[in-house]
């Protein structure tokens, strides 16, 4: 109201006037309020025209009257509008840092396909550079035809399987989910190890089906043998059956033991294990001694035995692991070959070796020793008994141990198998 106040006053006053002295003052002074309310409007608008000039968040002027009422509530309207902007803005912020994180890959595209924004990770699965691949379609970028016909389906049911995509190898799995219209998102996963991990269990699946079939099949066609002629032979011809009966029998026994095994320390075994002192000496002077039985003269057998300490970990899983070593070099030794088994506690670490002089082994294959079932000479690991499984557990058991299996070999010269423990693992004990 003070705004208008010098114009009303004017009206008022050229009112009076036109009573008392007639119309000539009276519009004269109608047209000096007119003139003030104009300097007035004029100067509010400047003040207007020139805050809006400024950066956003400037306070608002002074104004006088309604006018500034109405310089305070478009200030206000600004802040709550500068406000939410912040807060949209940090929001949008804190999701693509989340995107960028994510251990998938992310991509937006618009209608036309092109790439709006992406993170890191879909940079690696797709072979992208954001510095230059931004706004360009992704069908022209990723130049494979089962993909260009995914998208272009329209059908995002399932998810689509590539391989070998440009600058990586292996595989990804690919959805699109449509959003806000005609715009995409693009989610790919790298499932490469899922792929290996179900290729290992197709594998298993098989392997274990067939080393069951064999001695099964053995068994089963000595005992039919014996039943539809048992007459027909000698005695000492069935003891030689049940015999060899009973060594498959033996074999698939220890192969379901060696499941067994490998399955607790895969699945049931905890995480930690009891940190019991095991007296390291004295267990390798028992394996080989074991070894030695196993033998039976064939080979010639010596212990070096470096340094008292006790070993932290299961005895159980210890022995085992160490007994696995001996009797596969006593199996794949030749007779007349030279083993060497041998216990070093240092400062560093603590070391138990298996030294042979036998049929060695490629390099080629050591990478794969450890896993389940695989052997270099299938018949050869048949021959001697083997199930496939012995090193694979020996490397889950030294893994838990915080230790690592080291492998040295060298075809027709021999192999050494070292298993490694931490020192943290080693109590000394001193002489």
């Amino acid at each position: 109201m003070a705004a208008v106040a010098p114009f009303v006053a004017v009206l008022v006053l050229a009112m009076l006037a036109a009573a008392l002295r007639g119309s000539d003052a009276a519009l004269a002074l109608l047209m000096i309020g007119f003139v003030a309310a104009a300097m007035l409007l004029a100067r509010n608008l400047r003040l207007l025209v020139e805050w809006a000039r400024q950066p956003v968040g400037t306070p608002p002027p002074q104004g006088e009257g309604l006018w500034g009422t109405v310089f305070a509530e478009i200030g206000e309207r600004l802040q709550r509008e500068c406000d939410v902007k912040e807060k949209l803005s940090a929001e949008l912020a804190r999701f693509q840092h989340a995107a960028q994180a994510m251990p998938d890959g992310v991509l937006y595209l618009d209608e036309d396909d092109a790439i709006e924004w992406m993170n890191p990770m879909a940079e690696q699965h797709f072979g992208l550079d954001r510095r230059k691949d931004l706004r360009s379609p992704l069908p022209n970028l990723v130049r494979q035809p089962e993909f260009a016909a995914y998208l272009a389906s329209r059908d995002y049911s399932e998810p689509l399987v590539l391989h070998a995509l440009r600058r990586r190898d292996g595989t990804l799995q690919v959805l699109v989910i449509p959003f806000a219209g005609k715009q995409r998102m693009v989610l790919s996963r790298d499932v490469s190890q899922l792929e290996r991990l179900e290729n290992v269990r197709r594998d298993f699946v098989a392997n274990v089906s067939h080393e069951m079939r064999t001695p099964l099949t053995v068994v089963g066609g000595f005992l039919e043998t014996l039943i539809d002629g048992l007459d027909d032979f000698s005695r000492e011809d069935v003891i030689h059956f049940l015999t060899l009966a009973s060594e498959q029998s033996t074999r698939m026994q220890r192969l379901i033991e060696e499941l067994l095994t490998l399955s607790a320390l895969e699945t049931g075994a905890p995480a930690q294990i009891d940190d019991e002192p095991v007296d390291a000496v004295g267990l390798v002077r028992e394996v080989a001694a074991e070894a030695e039985l196993l033998s039976a003269g064939r080979h010639t057998l010596s212990l070096v035995v470096e340094g008292e300490a006790a070993l932290l970990g299961s005895r159980k899983e210890l022995h085992s692991a160490f007994s696995n070593l001996a009797s596969n070099a006593v199996r794949y030794t030749p007779a007349g070959g030279h083993i060497e088994i041998g216990w070093r506690a240092g400062l560093e670490c603590g070391e138990y070796w298996v030294r042979d002089d036998g049929i060695g082994i490629d390099p080629a294959h050591i990478p794969r020793l450890t896993e389940r079932f695989y052997r270099v000479d299938r018949g050869r690991s048949r021959e001697t008994g083997g199930t496939g499984l012995g090193l694979a557990i020996v490397k889950h058991i030294v893994t838990r141990h915080q230790g690592e299996l080291v492998i040295d070999s060298e075809l027709g010269k021999g192999s050494r198998f070292a298993m490694r423990f931490p020192a943290p693992r080693l109590r000394m004990q001193r002489p």
